[in-house]
């Protein structure tokens, strides 16, 4: 079921960032690695910063739509894992690679007054890990995420220069997890899917200091998955059916970001992310009926994860080269939050520096389309022995991701 699977996996619930958010939903957001708080000044900026929808024309609405291909190379391991009836053994492994497709939408409507309306659809996390590898599939065979996020919101004017705004977040999400240890001569097997529908708030706010100065903040509200689903738990050949459930956060987080424009056309945009991702402590599954005895310690132990509140540096400038292109560029640095001790093959994480790139063509006063690409470099991670709640001691090395985003955006 993808909701134990999606807890196993997260505890998230936002938005290729530390751990599986994903942050870029939008073409100059993916050209700009998501530096685009401050200075958003179109369709998107419903969801990057709904305040600024107030400033857009106010005789226009605006709609973006497009898609990001994301490639997820393979993650190399080299080390041991540590089984309590053998001791460390060989677990040297390649991750299977992985590819995916992400649509995103944006709409902010004409100006009402001083009100505006805009709404978002996207997904703002994912994960796809799939290991064949005798060892690493006793743990983290298959684990899959998918979300759909819908993000109504509404900004208020209150000034020539300032403005806030709120919003709603509905989430719909599904996933799967396997795990088999057959092949390393352990009988157990899990296989979980399933789906959910969450919900959130985000509130965000945008000042015009001078005409070349911009801030901009958002919040996006923590939520609590009280998560339930189906799982199938196996000895050998014969397995049980459970109803099971699990209550994982999705963390809240804030952006605080400044712009500045020198002359008209060049704009650089500093932000800063802190996700507070320590409020996800713990996994713990509940079963509706006592599970085998041989899988209580297996899939019935509480699993600690303690994450710590993570940061993300981003830089973002983008530059009006002529009246109808426009081309981006960004940086941005990106903490992971996951701790060695509770580092998993179903996410194996590490700090990463994220490059981008893209470019926007006016067709006409109307039309504008684009393409943007963006590389996330991890960083490689060691785990020394004893170190790790879960027995893996060695290297990953590699992995990171690759994402293309092409889209259009219409003003009418």
């Amino acid at each position: 079921m993808n909701k134990i699977f999606y807890t196993a996996l997260i505890g998230i619930g936002i938005a290729n960032a530390a751990a599986y958010k994903i942050p870029e939903q939008s073409l100059d957001g993916m050209a700009l690695s998501a530096a685009h708080v401050a200075h958003s000044t179109g369709a998107d900026s419903a969801y990057y910063n709904p305040a600024n929808m107030a400033f857009l024309d106010d005789e226009s609405s605006y709609i973006e739509g497009g898609l990001s291909m994301v490639y997820l190379p393979s993650i190399d391991f080299d080390g041991e894992q540590y089984i309590s009836v053998r001791g460390y053994i060989p677990a040297d492994a390649e991750s299977e690679k992985e590819w995916a497709v992400i649509p995103f939408g944006h709409f902010v409507s004409k100006a009402m007054g001083d009100w505006r309306v805009g709404v978002s659809i996207t997904s703002p996390a994912g994960l796809t890990k799939r290991w064949e590898s005798a060892v690493q599939k006793g743990f983290a065979e298959k684990f899959y995420l998918m979300s759909m996020e819908i993000n109504p919101s509404v900004s208020y004017k209150i000034s020539d220069t300032l403005a806030v705004a709120a919003g709603l977040r509905a989430v719909y999400s599904e996933g799967e997890v396997r795990s088999d240890g057959s092949d390393m001569g352990l009988p157990f097997k899990r296989e979980m899917k399933g789906n959910v529908v969450t919900g959130g708030y985000n509130l965000a706010l945008s000042w015009k200091a001078m005409p070349d100065l911009e801030f901009g903040a958002t919040f996006r509200s923590k939520v609590d998955l009280k998560e339930k689903g189906e799982a199938n738990l196996y000895i050998g050949n014969a397995g049980r059916h459970y109803s099971a459930s699990v209550t994982v956060p999705m963390p809240a987080s804030l952006d605080i970001a400044v712009a500045k424009t020198f002359n008209n056309r060049l704009t650089i945009e500093a932000l800063y992310e802190r996700t507070y991702w320590s409020s996800y402590r713990r996994l713990d599954f509940e079963y509706n009926k006592d599970i085998q005895d041989m899988l209580v310690a297996i899939f019935d132990k509480p699993i600690d994860k303690y994450w710590k509140d993570s940061n993300t540096w981003r830089l973002g400038v983008t530059y009006l080269y002529s009246d109808r292109l426009t081309l981006m560029a960004g940086y941005a640095y990106d903490e992971s939050p996951i701790p060695t001790k509770t580092l998993g093959y179903e996410l194996p994480d590490s700090d990463a520096n994220i490059f981008s790139a893209g470019f926007r063509y006016k067709q006409d006063e109307h039309l504008s389309w684009g393409v943007a690409v963006l590389y996330d470099h991890k960083d490689s991670r060691s785990i020394k022995k004893m170190e790790n709640e879960a027995g893996i001691a060695g290297r990953f090395d590699k992995g990171g991701a690759i994402l293309v985003s092409s889209g259009f955006e219409y003003k009418f």
